[in-house]
C-alpha cells in the first residue's frame, strides 16, 4: 500500500483536495510548491514498476517509470509549475483545485501500467478539466463545457470497453503495445483518437479551449492531447494508419486558422496542427521518430503554453483576443509582446528555438523511411504554422494598427511564468543535448 501512495500523481491530487480548505491567499503558493515537491519525488523514484495489486483477477500497476513515461511525467510537472506561477494571482478556489487535480490525473495516466488504472485517470482528467471551462461563469462556457465533458466521457467509455474486451480475450489488461488486430485494439484506438483530436473527432478542442478562463486555457493546452499522444506512442507505435492521420492533422487546421478572428481559437487550430507531427512520428515508429515525437511533445507544451499565456495576458488586460479589435499593444505590453514573439518563433521552428530541434527529428525520420509525400505535407504544414501562429497572432495583437488600447503590462507573476517559459524555449533550441 505504501508503494501505491508513493506516487507523484496521487500526492498532487490529494494536494488539490487540500486546496479546498486552505486560505485563498495561499492558493497561488500552494499551486507552485506542490508540483515542485512531486517533481522532486518523481526524480528520486527508481525506474521500474511499483504499486501492484489485484482487483477481480486483474493485475493493476499504478506506477511504471521508464524512458517513455518519465519524459511525459517531467514535462507535465514543469507545465504544472509554470501554470501555477501564471495563475498565482487567481484566488478562485475552483480553478486552483481543478488545475492540481487535472495535472495529477494526467501524470497518473502516463505512469499507469494497466488499462484500468489508465481509465480511472483518463476520466479524472475529463471531470477536473471541465471545471476550468465552467470557471468562466457565463452561459456560453456552461454549454461548451457540457459538450466537452460528454465527448471526453465517451472517450473514456470506449477505453473501458476496449480494456474489458481485451481482458476477456487475453486475460490481461497490461498497457503495452496494443495494435489494431482486434476489436479491443480498435475501441482503444478510437478512445485515444478522440482525446488526440483526430480529424472529424477534433471539434471539441476548438470549441472548448477558447472559452476557458485566461489561466485555464494554459492548463488545458498542456495535458489532455499530449496524454493522448503518449498513449498512442505506448500502444500503437509503428501503425501505418497513424502516418496518414497525422499528416491530415498537420494540414487541415491551417485553412481554418488563417480565417479565424478569435486568436485563442487560432492557437487551438495550431495545437491540432502540431499534434499531427507527433502522431506521424508515432506512426513511423522508429527509434528516431518516437524520440522526435516525445521531444516535440516536450517542446510543444512549452511554446504553446507561452503563446496561450501571452493571449491570456491580453485577455486579462484588454478583455478581448479578437484580431479585429486588437493592435498596437506593444506600446503598453512590451514584455508580453517579446514573449509572444519567442513563442511564435519556437512554433515556427526558427533555428536556435525549441521547435527547430524537435520538429526536425520527425521530418528526418519521415525522410529516412522514404515517405516523401508525407514529408512534403509536413513541410507545407510548417509553412502554414509560420503564417497563422508565427505571424498572424503577434502581428494582429501587438502591431498592425493602433486600436487605442492603453492598458497596464501583465501582472508580475504572468510575466515571470512567460519569462521562464521563453527562456526554456530558447535554451532547448540553443543547447538541446539535455532534452535529447
Amino acid at each position: 500500500m505504501s508503494e501505491v501512495l508513493l506516487n507523484p500523481a496521487l500526492l498532487m491530487m490529494l494536494a488539490g483536495l487540500v486546496a479546498l480548505v486552505i486560505p485563498k491567499r495561499a492558493l497561488g503558493v500552494w499551486a507552485v510548491i506542490v508540483p515542485v515537491a512531486t517533481l522532486a519525488l518523481l526524480i528520486a523514484l527508481p525506474e521500474g514498476v511499483a504499486g501492484q495489486f489485484t482487483v477481480f483477477g486483474m493485475e493493476l500497476i499504478t506506477r511504471r517509470i521508464d524512458g517513455l513515461s518519465f519524459v511525459w511525467a517531467v514535462i507535465f510537472h514543469i507545465a504544472a509549475i509554470l501554470a501555477g506561477i501564471y495563475a498565482w494571482h487567481v484566488q478562485d478556489r475552483v480553478q486552483q483545485v481543478a488545475a492540481l487535480i487535472y495535472a495529477g490525473a494526467a501524470i497518473g495516466a502516463v505512469l499507469a501500467g494497466d488499462l484500468l488504472t489508465l481509465f480511472l485517470y483518463w476520466e479524472l482528467t475529463a471531470l477536473s478539466s471541465v471545471l476550468l471551462i465552467w470557471a468562466s461563469r457565463n452561459p456560453t462556457a456552461t454549454k461548451v463545457g457540457f459538450r466537452y465533458l460528454i465527448i471526453q466521457v465517451i472517450s473514456g467509455l470506449l477505453l473501458m470497453c476496449g480494456a474489458l474486451v481485451m481482458h476477456q480475450q487475453t486475460g490481461s489488461i497490461a498497457f503495452d503495445h496494443i495494435g489494431l488486430e482486434g476489436v479491443a485494439g480498435w475501441l482503444i484506438f478510437i478512445a485515444f483518437g478522440i482525446k488526440c483530436a483526430f480529424p472529424f473527432l477534433h471539434n471539441w478542442l476548438q470549441d472548448a479551449y477558447p472559452h476557458a478562463t485566461p489561466t485555464g486555457t494554459v492548463v488545458l493546452s498542456a495535458f489532455t492531447t499530449k496524454l493522448a499522444v503518449y498513449s498512442l506512442a505506448r500502444g500503437y507505435a509503428g501503425e501505418d494508419l497513424l502516418i496518414t492521420i497525422g499528416a491530415i492533422m498537420t494540414a487541415f487546421p491551417i485553412f481554418f486558422a488563417v480565417i479565424e478572428n478569435d486568436l485563442r481559437r487560432v492557437l487551438s487550430y495550431s495545437l491540432n496542427n502540431q499534434l499531427g507531427f507527433m502522431v506521424v512520428g508515432v506512426g513511423i515508429g522508429t527509434e528516431l521518430a518516437i524520440n522526435g515525437a516525445a521531444a516535440h511533445a516536450f517542446a510543444h507544451i512549452l511554446y504553446k503554453a507561452l503563446l496561450f499565456m501571452s493571449m491570456g495576458a491580453v485577455l486579462y488586460r484588454v478583455g478581448t483576443v479578437k484580431a479585429s479589435e486588437l493592435g498596437g499593444l506593444y506600446k503598453s505590453m512590451p514584455w508580453t509582446t517579446a514573449f509572444c514573439i519567442i513563442g511564435a518563433m519556437s512554433i515556427s521552428a526558427f533555428p536556435l528555438f525549441s521547435g527547430f530541434v524537435t520538429k526536425s527529428m520527425i521530418l528526418t525520420a519521415v525522410a529516412y523511411e522514404g515517405h516523401w509525400v508525407i514529408w512534403t505535407v509536413l513541410l507545407f504544414a510548417s509553412a502554414g504554422v509560420l503564417d497563422h501562429s508565427g505571424i498572424k497572432v503577434p502581428f494582429f495583437t501587438f502591431f498592425f494598427h493602433d486600436a487605442g488600447h492603453r492598458v497596464k503590462e501583465a501582472p508580475w507573476n504572468m510575466l515571470l511564468a512567460m519569462g521562464i517559459t521563453a527562456f526554456l524555449c530558447i535554451a532547448i533550441g540553443v543547447y538541446p543535448d539535455p532534452l535529447y
